[in-house]
């Protein structure tokens, strides 16, 4: 369980050496599959999950089968929670963009925790402020940009959360056509015909499902004015 304990180092410093051992006992390690499902809508949420290795994509299904990505996650971040505390289903879907390894802790040992451990409690109150604001402007801008802006905070968003490749460009993260489309809520030709406009411009350079940023001033510029 040193996977566990290393990846956990924001909970683990907060347990006490029963609670590590409980903690220990209760948690399981769970692999996926590219495009696996984690967890269905309106499925009981019972587990705390951290993504240790992979990228994980957290999507409502909307009218018409089109799917709107709400969150992506990256290691090594926690989710799958928020439900559990508002006593309710789950009202997301999440399935894995790559091959991933989960780690899951049953929710009932998590709030059994922060019962007895104000430390823990307040940094989980922290993590979910921090998502709901992530959440409120996202929003935001997918609903008040136009087409330009809203691919433009799509592609900053993913450069921000999984970083660039060796060259210091290419966004770490190949996404289909369909995926950045549903991640900037808006249709699969329109983001196809936005991204090719993008590259005439050379703000960006495509090379299949890899994004290259030329110009990532622009790409702000662009995303400010919506």
């Amino acid at each position: 369980m040193t996977e566990i304990s290393s990846s956990l180092s924001d909970i683990w410093r907060m347990l006490s050496v029963a609670e590590r051992d409980q903690l220990r006992s209760n948690a399981r390690i769970v692999h996926f599959k590219k495009n696996e499902l984690i967890y269905l809508e309106e499925e009981s949420a019972r587990d705390l999950m951290i993504l240790f290795k992979g990228k994980v994509k957290i999507y409502k299904s909307g009218v018409g089968g089109r799917s709107q990505i709400i969150r992506i996650i990256k290691p090594i971040q926690y989710f799958g929670y928020r439900a559990y505390f508002a006593r309710e289903s789950y009202v997301t879907a999440a399935s894995a963009f790559e091959a991933c390894t989960v780690c899951m802790i049953p929710m009932e040992l998590i709030e059994q925790f922060l019962r007895n451990n104000g430390e823990l409690a307040l940094h989980f109150i922290q993590m979910l402020s921090v998502d709901l604001g992530i959440a409120d402007q996202r929003v935001v801008n997918l609903t008040q940009k136009h087409v330009r802006g809203r691919l433009a905070e799509s592609l900053l968003f993913l450069k921000e959360t999984y970083g660039m490749e060796e060259d210091g460009a290419t966004i770490n993260i190949y996404l289909a056509r369909e995926d950045l489309a549903n991640l900037s809520n808006m249709t699969t030709s329109n983001a196809i015909r936005t991204l090719s406009n993008f590259v005439n411009e050379r703000i960006i350079s495509i090379d299949g499902r890899k994004i290259k940023i030329i110009d990532e001033e622009r790409l702000h510029k662009i995303s400010r004015i919506g």
